[in-house]
């Protein structure tokens, strides 16, 4: 594992996401890992820490999901800009090879059997909250984040460092068409911290 990956405090694990990125979902299951592009996950709670995610009935990930109920969220960097594109634009089910033409190179983190993406900035582990109705009917899956972890050259002591670290490893944001945007310009109104 990469030396600059660290523990995120679970109390500190929505932070990871709260600014609202494009996200990369990896899920395995007998065998075989995918990868997933998605830009609706959002925070939910913060103890225990939850998130909610949709994933179409129709993605490879979510099947991998449902067979296990579990997967993994991954905030993509600038520097990942293709694989993001690439994993949110084509289907397992089409490519059988879609990790290895998207250059998703999976690593793992003792205690979990997942398939975590290297070069990402931040990493949640998920255990799916079963509930049905909201899975079937609105692909809205809530999950338990059970594991946090961050790249320190970005993200150190429950904080992001975009505006000191190389624009690269800013986060992704997308709008439609192909189009993203990077994490912009941080500003600071200073006072008391929310949590």
């Amino acid at each position: 594992m990469n030396k600059f990956i660290a523990p995120v405090e679970l109390s500190k694990a929505f932070r990871l996401i709260n600014h609202g990125p494009t996200t990369l979902v990896s899920a395995r299951h007998a065998g075989v890992d995918n990868v997933m592009s998605a830009s609706w996950v959002c925070a939910l709670d913060y103890s225990p820490p939850k998130l909610t995610v949709v994933l179409d009935k129709m993605a490879k990930t979510r099947e991998l999901i449902e067979k296990t109920g579990q997967f993994v969220i991954q905030v993509p960097t600038v520097a990942q800009l293709k694989l993001t594109h690439y994993a949110g634009t084509h289907s397992l089910h089409d490519d059988p090879d879609k990790m290895a033409h998207a250059d998703a190179m999976v690593f793992s983190i003792p205690g979990n059997d997942l398939p975590f993406i290297e070069g990402c900035s931040g990493w949640l582990a998920c255990k799916v909250i079963p509930e049905l109705h909201n899975q079937q009917s609105h692909d809205l899956f809530i999950a338990e984040i059970t594991g946090a972890w961050a790249d320190t050259r970005i993200f150190s002591e429950g904080h992001w460092k975009f505006e000191h670290a190389d624009p690269a490893w800013r986060s992704l944001h997308y709008i439609a068409g192909g189009h993203f945007y990077a994490t912009g310009e941080a500003m600071d109104i200073g006072g008391e911290e929310m949590p």
